[in-house]
């Protein structure tokens, strides 16, 4: 039995991660301040005597006795990211020092969860793990983006340094239950919009494409990460290589409920990727053949079942 702290562990990711932990057989420490996480998450995994809940921010150093450490906690929406940004970018370099300080300090292996927005809107495709990125360093978007690459440089730093044993994981769209409906992601959006007949808001010409990844497939890679040997550091994309444009996911998730919404047309957000894949050959060589194994449709219908107890329970406006 493993001893592990996950931070931002009552999050979407975060909570799937706690509970597939569990259920290996480990004794899970969950770490969130509830900025975007939420207890109902995880709760019910209270049930179980190796489950702990603690309530901290990892912008303030945190002390603890731990064999692994899974570094998620950070607001990873556009809409809770750029609602504080000097937070977010506080969140992931604070949070990103702490966490390897005390790695550093137990002597204790640390993955840091970051994101295909190291790439910004890439003139590469798909995105290897060695392109370093097209990235608007003043942009709306750059709290996030510029606070990942930041604490991408600071475990290579601390790796290098003083030998700390780190794992990096570049996460692509990811969708499933537990998401948050008001996140404005985009599966989470139209699957809202779509539950309630309202009409689905595309915006730019639609044409934009994102590769989506169902949640259990990026725990599983996470935690194969996790158990490669200490010479391999990542970064390695964690994400589905199929490529769907937004108005392809749109029809989909229109099929899947049968609903009347109608599709509208709004402008594309500042810096807004246009195209967004991962090249997966390392984690394919590396994670002991990982690859995502959860169909889109099939992760969609999931999704959609989620969201429909959810709104039926929640009166979501």
């Amino acid at each position: 039995m493993k001893r592990i702290l996950v931070t931002g562990g009552a999050g979407f990711v975060g909570s799937h991660l706690c509970e597939y932990l569990l259920n290996q057989g480990n004794e899970v420490i969950c770490l969130d301040n509830y900025f975007t996480g939420k207890k109902q998450k995880i709760v019910h995994l209270m049930e179980n005597p190796w489950f702990e809940i603690i309530r901290h921010d990892v912008t303030m150093p945190y002390y603890i006795e731990v064999d692994e450490i899974y570094n998620l906690a950070c607001p990873a929406s556009p809409i809770h990211y750029q609602y504080n940004p000097i937070k977010t970018i506080k969140t992931s370099v604070m949070g990103a020092i702490n966490m390897l300080g005390l790695a550093k300090r137990i002597k204790g292996k640390i993955l840091q969860a970051s994101t295909s927005e190291v790439y910004g809107n890439p003139e590469e495709h798909p995105q290897p793990e060695g392109y370093w990125g097209n990235v608007n360093p003043i942009g709306v978007r750059s709290c996030y983006d510029e606070g990942k690459r930041c604490a991408e440089s600071l475990f290579v730093n601390y790796h290098q340094q003083n030998d700390v044993k780190i794992k990096i994981v570049r996460i692509f769209n990811t969708y499933g239950p537990k998401m948050e409906p008001n996140d404005g992601r985009v599966v989470s959006n139209f699957i809202v919009q779509a539950l309630q007949n309202k009409d689905i808001t595309i915006f730019g010409d639609g044409k934009q494409t994102r590769s989506f990844q169902y949640v259990s497939d990026l725990v599983e890679g996470m935690v194969r990460m996790m158990e490669t040997g200490d010479d391999f550091t990542g970064p390695v994309n964690i994400g589905n290589p199929g490529e769907f444009t937004m108005l392809e996911l749109a029809h989909e998730i229109l099929d899947i409920t049968g609903s009347k919404s109608k599709i509208v047309y709004q402008p594309l957000p500042e810096d807004d990727p246009v195209q967004r894949q991962p090249d997966i050959s390392l984690a394919r060589k590396k994670l002991n053949n990982w690859e995502p194994v959860v169909p889109l449709r099939v992760g969609l219908e999931k999704t959609i079942d989620y969201f429909e107890h959810l709104l039926s329970s929640e009166k979501i406006s």
